[in-house]
């Protein structure tokens, strides 16, 4: 593992400061201009910054006791990976999201190829039917490329992990936890595996326990990482349906497993179906609702033909939400021709997709 640059380094520490999340970070950052500077800073500087006397007192609790030696080693020991905001190999889709995680700790490797994934959750008390479901689903779609995130929880995720290895494919698990403490413990070999032919990855400090109340943020995360989330077994208060809201949030598709009425385990994914989501039977329906049909297509377009600056400026001008080709036209002063024509590769690439009416969103 590479070491950790000096800056990095920095934003390992902030991290490590209970109460400085995202919001107060990009406040740091946008304030002093780099973390160590916002790290050398005085509290009479902190506050004039926008930080409160709690997150100050926190901060400067946390300076005298904290070791860049010590932390960065332990990095080194277990094999830990740190990307930041200002690492380029950042996950793309994820920087995009509301409070995307200043710091990312990762134990096993990102690829190019994990831009196209798709978040595989539900119940930890899985039923028979949901794990056949879970592997008639994610098999064809993990050995066709598409890479499978999920929590490494019991019952539905730990199958989906284990099915997309058993499968060939790629897996990303997202902890609640420091990602050298493994929860559940039973699933310390499964995450061995994952580390071989995925990642692990938290924006928890490593030797973070798995606290109860790590769970729901983390579950941004999963959907954050991936194109959609598919839900396929989820009781009314699962943890799953936190997940398919941050998608909505996030503006990914939901896609929810048809269930027995009969069934408390499906009452939630009826539910979601019931309010809009996506309903899946298959794993075609799941290529046809991320636009992954063509998914060798889009990779070998994106190889052999990187974006010019003109699909640069789409791409940039999309990043707010879904834009009308006419009002691209006037943003970037082109005509419609020109516009529908750079959308239409965009779209092969795999990079917009059209979302009716002559509107376009970006997916990656």
């Amino acid at each position: 593992m590479a070491e950790p640059t000096t800056s990095q380094a920095y934003w390992i520490a902030f991290n490590h400061v209970p109460g400085i999340g995202p919001a107060k970070t990009s406040r740091l950052l946008a304030h002093f201009g780099s973390l160590q500077a916002a790290w050398e800073a005085t509290p009479g500087q902190l506050a004039a910054a926008g930080l409160d006397r709690r997150a100050i007192e926190q901060l400067v609790a946390v300076r005298r006791t904290f070791s860049f030696e010590k932390t960065l080693a332990h990095l080194e020991r277990h094999g830990i990976t740190v990307l930041t905001w200002d690492d380029d190999a950042y996950p793309a889709r994820l920087r995009t999201i509301p409070a995307s995680p200043p710091v990312l700790y990762v134990r096993g490797s990102l690829t190019p190829e994990d831009e196209w994934a798709l978040a595989v959750v539900g119940t930890r008390r899985i039923t028979r039917y949901g794990q056949e479901v879970t592997r008639r689903l994610v098999e064809p779609l993990a050995a066709e490329g598409v890479t499978i995130v999920s929590g490494l929880a019991l019952g539905v995720d730990a199958l989906a992990h284990r099915t997309a290895l058993d499968a060939g494919g790629r897996t990303i698990a997202v902890l609640g936890s420091g990602v050298d403490q493994i929860y559940p413990s039973s699933n310390r070999a499964l995450a061995r595996r994952i580390i071989e032919h995925g990642a692990l990855i938290s924006d928890y400090p490593p030797g973070t326990p798995p606290e109860p109340n790590n769970f729901p943020p983390r579950n941004r995360i999963i959907s954050g990482l991936s194109l959609g989330v598919l839900v396929i077994e989820a009781g009314e208060k699962s943890g799953a349906l936190i997940t398919a809201n941050y998608a909505l949030e996030q503006g990914r598709e939901v896609l929810a497993v048809p269930g027995s009425i009969l069934s408390a385990q499906s009452r939630g994914t009826n539910r979601l179906i019931a309010d809009g989501a996506t309903p899946v039977c298959s794993a075609e329906d799941i290529l046809q609702a991320l636009n992954l049909e063509w998914l060798d297509s889009q990779r070998e377009v994106q190889r052999i033909a990187p974006e010019n600056p003109l699909e640069q400026a789409i791409l940039d001008a999309l990043r707010d939400g879904p834009r009308h080709v006419d009002d691209l036209g006037r943003t970037l002063d082109l005509d419609a021709a020109t516009v529908t024509s750079t959308l239409a590769f965009l779209e092969l690439k795999g990079h917009v997709r059209a979302v009716g009416g002559m509107t376009y969103v970006r997916v990656r």
